[in-house]
């Protein structure tokens, strides 16, 4: 028993490790997203989100003026500026990207022609030339500057005031609420009959379901959207609810199917003897009891269609007004996709009301889950 008992123990710790392992290797990620959604794009082109109450060095170059900018001081012209933001300070620079810190601050750096280039440690600089200058554009001066932490909520402020962002908000929920509960009524009468009805073709039916779980959507875009135009309904939210509702459908079957067959048989055998429809059964014993399956799926299928961009970008269009909140973003992230910053703060937007969703339902999510695990006797 001692040995059973230890080995039962060990197979807890490593369950708890396990798990542990699991909520670090989630919890990492978000938070690292979260600590960059604060910082601004040229902090997180330099360094990593660890490193983001640290001073940062960073290597880029600024263009001095031009010649609209000189004046003549006696025999020099000279174009005077500041190469530095605020907050920054210098720690090198130079004139040419093969030895961009050739220079200390306070040096001065001789050019062709007579002309002669000095930064200063406050980043103001001087270029001089005993013949006017004739450039239309600025030479480049190459900087290593130090910047110290800094956290701001502008990335936030651009997203919540992005043009539209309120209509998207509102195209979401009218997108994600139908689709979430249309699928989970037709699911509920299927899953019932699959699981406790007797006819021809129910195992293939059940084959057919969970064959469906492997199709991926995106084989069906197209074919589904010429058949929504054939048949007048185009584009808009009915074609979005009914796509959605599709896709969903093989999920939510398979997972109401594996709970409701787990359901005590005593009890709908009972129910039968006392004249009890199967309506009735469906309706008064089997929905109550299967609310975590249901709830289960909810969770799921609303993230899914919260979260969704080709699927609405298919179904509904890419008009300002048709415009869901995953393709307001989209907009914000630019022709390259490149302001990140933007990315991290629309992200911990975009999963406020998911996270809201999921906590309100997630006692049901574990029992949803083990659905069909464990049957009455």
């Amino acid at each position: 028993m001692s040995a059973i008992a230890g080995t039962r123990a060990r197979l807890v710790w490593a369950v708890n490790l396990a798990a542990l392992a699991l909520v670090l290797l989630w919890t990492i990620p978000t938070f690292g997203l979260l600590v960059s959604s604060f910082r601004d794009r040229d902090q997180i082109a330099n360094s990593g989100w660890w490193r983001a109450g640290m001073s940062s060095e960073a290597s880029n170059f600024v263009r001095a003026g031009t010649a609209a900018d000189q004046v003549q001081e006696g025999d020099l012209w000279v174009i005077a500026g500041n190469v530095l933001t605020e907050g920054q300070s210098l720690s090198a620079w130079g004139t040419n990207s093969r030895d961009p810190a050739a220079y200390a601050p306070g040096d001065t750096a001789e050019l062709k022609d007579g002309q002669a280039l000095s930064v200063a440690e406050d980043g103001s600089y001087r270029l001089t030339s005993p013949t006017e200058f004739t450039d239309q554009r600025g030479m480049r001066i190459f900087l290593t500057t130090t910047a110290p932490p800094k956290f701001t909520t502008e990335n936030y402020a651009r997203v919540i005031g992005a043009e539209g962002l309120g209509q998207a908000f509102l195209n979401t929920f009218t997108v994600t609420i139908p689709a979430t509960i249309i699928p989970i009524l037709i699911a509920a009468f299927a899953a019932y009959a699959l699981a406790w009805m007797e006819f021809p073709g129910r195992a293939l039916l059940i084959a057919g379901v969970v064959g469906l779980l492997v199709v991926p959507l995106q084989l069906a875009l197209i074919p589904l959207l010429k058949f929504h135009n054939e048949i007048g309904l185009g584009k808009g939210y009915m074609g979005i609810w009914l796509a959605h509702t599709g896709f969903g459908l093989p999920l939510a079957i398979y997972l109401l199917r594996n709970y409701m067959v787990g359901l005590p048989r005593e009890i709908i055998e009972s129910a039968r003897v006392d004249g009890a429809t199967e309506f009735q059964i469906f309706r008064r014993i089997i929905l109550p009891l299967s609310f975590p399956a249901l709830a289960s799926f909810a969770i799921f299928q609303f993230l899914w269609v919260w979260n969704d961009l080709l699927v609405a970008t298919v179904f509904l269009g890419n008009r300002k007004e048709q415009l869901v909140m995953t393709g307001v973003l989209r907009e914000l992230l630019g022709s390259r996709g490149g302001d990140w910053e933007i990315l991290a703060a629309s992200a911990f937007i975009s999963i406020a009301v998911p996270l809201i969703v999921f906590f309100a339902m997630q006692k049901y999510l574990v029992r949803g889950l083990l659905a069909g695990s464990v049957k009455g006797g």
